[in-house]
């Protein structure tokens, strides 16, 4: 039985990832020190005799060491996001630092890397879809939102580097827009988490900017069988993969589906929030993946649509609401 290590194990990503993992037959080493993580993403798997779980920070060198023995493959997921309420600190020395520790745990042990970067990245490039060679483009160095697409780069370097020293195999993956069961239900998250609470309690969306800013959302089962075919395909070694779904919606019309899909034909209540309001600030307008990579070398084909994700999203997040005690007063009965 194949180990496979994973950080963040108890992330939005990477509890979805040890539960498909798991039922293809191999053993989950979760690692997670639970700054970002829920236990309840992954109590159902506590009990699952081919997985353990490790209260650990991917900076203690010593403790990954020992959770990763015997392990033929690390998915790197732990990380922390684009910083919005404190400064970038955390965000550059957590994503760049634990990343060498991981990657020096996994080259201890002859495993393969696969480890998670962002759609971010590609920054201000407004030449859309991105390919994985197209131009990454970083805007003002003030603007601190930068600072998670910049330790993601550096992270990317430094796998390659390793890749072209020591041998190790590496697969930086570029996630787009991810969402589904488990997602955390702050801005963290990313918007479809906030979207849902405010149209669950009848409340305004708040919308940034005019809204006509795209992206592309991704159902969390299609990013787990990404993750997977780079696992297990040896065409994946070395390469960076987009991966994601290709169709592209607005913020505005985002925000109007999911207060279609929880309230009905109820006039939407949205409000729109001026990107003055936030102080230096800068927004990616477009950011749409090229995806011709992982379907010629992987077999990747994102398989669920965006109405039919987030129609099971709003189930779940309607019962997770309920195990965190959030009020469900205005929760209307279409979606009880």
């Amino acid at each position: 039985m194949k180990r496979i290590l994973i950080t963040g194990a108890a992330g939005f990503i990477g509890s979805n990832l040890a539960k498909g993992l798991l039922e293809k037959g191999y053993h989950v080493v979760g690692v997670d020190n639970m700054s970002q993580g829920e236990k309840l993403n992954i109590s159902g798997l506590l009990k699952h005799p081919s997985f353990e779980i490790h209260y650990i920070d991917i900076r203690d060198e010593p403790a990954l060491k020992v959770a990763a023995e015997g392990c033929e493959v690390v998915v790197h997921l732990a990380a922390y996001k684009i910083p919005r309420y404190t400064d970038a600190l955390d965000t550059l020395m957590i994503n760049s630092m634990g990343s060498e520790s991981v990657t020096k745990v996994a080259l201890d042990q002859g495993a393969k890397v696969v480890a998670a970067s962002t759609s971010d990245v590609y920054g201000k490039n407004p030449d859309v879809p991105f390919s994985e060679d197209s131009n990454l483009v970083m805007g003002n160095p003030h603007v601190k939102r930068w600072a998670y697409a910049i330790s993601k780069m550096f992270e990317e370097q430094m796998l390659f580097a390793y890749n072209q020293r020591f041998g190790v195999d590496v697969v930086p993956i570029r996630f787009f827009g991810g969402y589904g069961p488990n997602q955390n239900l702050t801005w963290w998250g990313g918007p479809q988490s906030v979207f849902i609470n405010k149209a669950l309690d009848n409340e305004e969306i708040e919308v940034h900017g005019d809204g006509m800013q795209t992206r592309s959302f991704t159902y969390i089962s299609d990013h787990v069988d990404g993750i997977i075919r780079t696992i297990e395909n040896p065409a994946a070694n070395n390469k960076v993969f987009n991966i994601g779904n290709t169709f592209e919606i607005s913020i505005l019309d985002l925000a109007k589906l999911i207060w279609k899909l929880v309230r009905g034909d109820e006039s939407p209540k949205i409000k729109l929030i001026p990107y003055s309001t936030f102080g230096k600030y800068e927004d990616v307008m477009r950011r749409i993946p090229d995806i011709t990579r992982a379907r010629t070398l992987l077999g990747f084909e994102p398989k669920v649509d965006l109405e039919v994700g987030l129609r099971h999203t709003i189930e779940w997040q309607v019962a997770r609401r309920k195990e965190l005690d959030i009020a469900t007063s205005h929760i209307p009965d279409c979606v009880r």
